[in-house]
């Protein structure tokens, strides 16, 4: 077994007192004796936050609407763990494979129950001998550099010719991340040439889907669903396909779906809530909603803004007395997280306005203003219905106010135009063109000069002026592009920067994250990944 056996620590999930002893024993047989115990999600996810383990043995069903995946779905999107914490799944589920088959985030390994402590160590050393060969392109992975992550991967396949396709999906996944999706796509295809793996085929259509191949992708989901209809990721991609595309009851017809076959998790059922308040079935996302917050109540994850789109579902069918009651339990069950105020006050604003009591929604309105603040991390749905808001009460000040933080939040021209259509439809078209037409020229205006500073050698200059652009329009993705190429072309000519490089790669990561599929962006990564190479540097993780 890679490592020594009595240095590992082990997490245990289950939430069966007996089976936990039964797991416990079995390790010690193994010559584990550093481990530690959760009885449910919730649990294990406080100790995660506190500390490190080598391994986590979790069980799949929970109980109270709990399972093992959403939790690995949970603490890997939360970075709550590192790479090398193996997740090693137990199940009496014989349909497990198919489930986890074209999983986005899967465990390092599964054991299907019952089992002797003879498997548990042949598995455990399985997975340890894994996570020895991949240790090298891990680490590269979180310590930001991707093109030597990429090429420890290609290394990778030759070296451990056993784990050759599981450095292909890595080495794809990278790609995709760091915007290089033709790439991306070739690989993907690499590997379904040797075999019909589902994950390959999610993979290759999250490829097309970055190119806006919506269609091509569509075709390649439905095909994959049609042979199982448990892989829960490919009906989550489906519906944002058809999301793109403009297919909202579609998209919500696969989220269903999906959340058929996994009731508990919150992040789809939210997502259900939202397209059914789009799609104006205000019935729908109430009951969804109310689901929403039920079960969010005592989630390590919860959001107050749940709270607040339950209220609007309530107040749309009618039901202010239903929406007061959410908005106590928002006080109540939300007390002290960094939002609730600002729901509060928002929400409380909407009731008001419904029951025509204009003093109350007018100060309301104006408290939520006050509170909103970028650190809080509001979604931009939160914001459009605080404009609402204050145009509706002739808060004029207030409602440009939200409206150009919604604007120095968007992406595009596109995202700023959609804000400005919303404005029309409110009545307030001079409005919306006016805040349109001042930031689309803030942004002009900055970038120009950042590339006029930098065409007079003044790199330094042009890199103070770029992150100036960025903390004003935060959201804006060429304003982006432009402060992370201001800092790289001030390394380039004057030589390699820490604390510079680390601010690079943070605007590289904030692109990756909004759009990963941006042309510009594996270029970016590229210029990158060369500068350090070309200095023997690269920025702390």
């Amino acid at each position: 077994m890679a490592g020594k056996v009595e240095d590992l620590t082990v997490l245990v999930v289950e939430n069966q007192s007996n089976m936990r002893t039964q797991l416990r024993n079995m390790l010690a047989m193994c010559g584990i004796v550093k481990l530690q115990a959760a009885q449910s999600a919730g649990a294990a996810i406080r100790k995660l936050r506190d500390e490190t383990f080598d391994i986590i043995l979790c069980e799949y069903h929970l109980g109270e609407g709990q399972d093992g995946q959403h939790f690995l779905e949970d603490i890997r999107s939360h970075h709550l763990i590192p790479l090398s914490t193996l997740f090693i799944m137990v199940t009496g589920e014989r349909s497990y494979e198919r489930v986890v088959g074209a999983a986005e985030l899967a465990p390092n390994d599964y054991i299907l129950k019952p089992f002797a402590p003879e498997l548990l160590r042949t598995r455990l050393e399985r997975a340890l001998n894994k996570r020895e060969a991949f240790m090298a392109a891990w680490q590269l992975v979180e310590a930001g550099n991707a093109a030597d992550a990429i090429a420890a991967c290609e290394e990778g396949e030759i070296k451990y010719p056993v784990y050759a396709i599981d450095f292909l999906r890595l080495r794809a996944e990278l790609l995709a991340t760091t915007g290089r999706a033709e790439e991306a796509q070739a690989v993907y295809e690499k590997v379904l040439e040797r075999r019909a793996v589902p994950w390959a085929r999610l993979g290759l259509a999250k490829a097309l889907f970055m190119r806006k191949r919506f269609e091509d992708a569509e075709q390649l989901l439905v095909a994959l669903l049609n042979e199982s209809d448990e892989y829960l990721d490919a009906w989550d991609w489906l519906a944002k396909t058809r999301e793109a595309v403009g297919a909202l009851k579609e998209a919500r017809e696969a989220l269903e779906k999906a959340s058929s076959l996994s009731p508990h998790t919150l992040r789809r059922m939210r997502h259900i809530g939202e397209v059914s308040l789009e799609l104006g079935d205000l019935e729908s996302a109430e009951k969804t909603l109310n689901e929403v917050v039920r079960r969010a109540k005592y989630s390590d994850f919860r959001d107050p803004e749940d709270h607040v789109r339950l209220v609007k579902a309530q107040l749309g069918v009618g039901a202010a007395d239903r929406a007061s009651a959410t908005i106590r339990d928002l006080e109540k069950s939300m007390q002290g997280l960094p939002k609730t105020e600002l729901c509060k006050a928002l929400s409380s604003a909407m009731v008001f306005t419904q029951q025509g009591d204009k003093s109350r929604a007018t100060e309301a309105a104006e408290r939520a203003v006050s509170l909103l603040d970028s650190r809080l991390g509001a979604t931009t749905n939160l914001k459009k219905d605080l404009a609402k808001v204050c145009i509706e009460h002739k808060l004029d000040s207030q409602a440009a106010d939200v409206v150009m933080d919604i604007m120095r939040h968007a992406a595009d021209d596109a995202a700023v135009d959609d804000i400005t259509k919303m404005l029309g439809d409110l009545g307030r078209p001079e409005l919306g063109a006016s805040l349109a037409q001042q930031m689309k020229s803030e942004v002009k205006d900055m970038m120009g000069e950042g590339a006029r500073m930098a065409q007079r050698g003044d790199y330094e200059g042009a890199v103070t002026h770029m992150l100036e652009a960025v903390r004003r329009m935060p959201g804006n993705t060429m304003v982006t592009y432009n402060a992370a190429l201001a800092l790289l072309k001030y390394i380039e000519h004057s030589g390699w920067d820490a604390h510079y490089a680390e601010q690079a790669r943070g605007l590289i990561e904030r692109i990756q994250r909004s759009d990963p599929g941006n042309p510009k962006l594996g270029a970016l990564h590229l210029y990158f990944d060369g500068l350090a190479k070309r200095f023997g540097a690269r920025a702390a993780k």
